[in-house]
């Protein structure tokens, strides 16, 4: 019984330090040195202007891909363009991509889903 417990504590640390592929300490880091809280609140559910998304809870592959789109720009196939994002994330490797999207899917966030 104890070492099933164990395991299961094991287990569950594990899943917290890497969501969906993704470090969540790694992507704190990430996220901190790129300053994204300037914009979007420091607990990211926050943002400093109310057209700026809410980023807290949301989720990790959402992110991921919203962060590569911002990444190609405008005029490529499934990019966006925003010339303050474009800049934020040119030059964040996949890793750094999947751990800030693993972070800020990690946080408690005030995003509902309407019925």
């Amino acid at each position: 019984m104890k070492k099933i417990t164990l395991l299961a504590v094991l287990l569950s640390a594990v899943s917290l330090s890497a969501v969906a592929g993704g470090n969540v300490e790694a992507g704190k880091a990430a996220a901190e040195k790129s300053n994204c809280a300037s914009c979007h609140g420091k607990d990211f559910s926050s943002p400093i202007d109310p057209t700026y998304p809410k980023l807290a809870g949301q989720h990790a592959d959402y992110i991921a891909q919203a962060l590569k789109a911002y990444q190609r720009g405008a005029d490529a196939a499934n990019g966006r363009g925003n010339a303050i994002m474009g800049a934020q994330v040119k030059a964040l490797s996949n890793t750094d991509i999947q751990n800030i999207a693993a972070y800020l899917h990690s946080l408690p966030g005030s995003l509902v889903l309407k019925k």
